[in-house]
């Protein structure tokens, strides 16, 4: 049984594709301060926020996997 308590903020912080999502979302920043403000801004940042719901999502999906295993 998945138990949301055993989902700690260490699980989010050593996450690969956490840490990935975070160092684009710093290039996104970059490009907005110092680029052109166009459509394609607004793609980079929905892109960037998309890449983030997917890296947060495969963490838990990663944390229910153990979880069932260990029952």
């Amino acid at each position: 049984m998945y138990r949301p308590e055993r989902l700690t903020l260490r699980k989010f912080i050593f996450s690969g594709t956490l840490i990935s999502a975070v160092i684009g979302g710093w290039s996104t920043l970059q490009t907005t301060r110092k680029g052109p403000r166009d459509w394609r801004l607004i793609l980079m940042w929905v892109s960037w926020a998309i890449t983030v719901v997917i890296a947060v999502d495969s963490v838990v999906e990663q944390s229910r996997a153990v979880d069932e295993l260990e029952e």
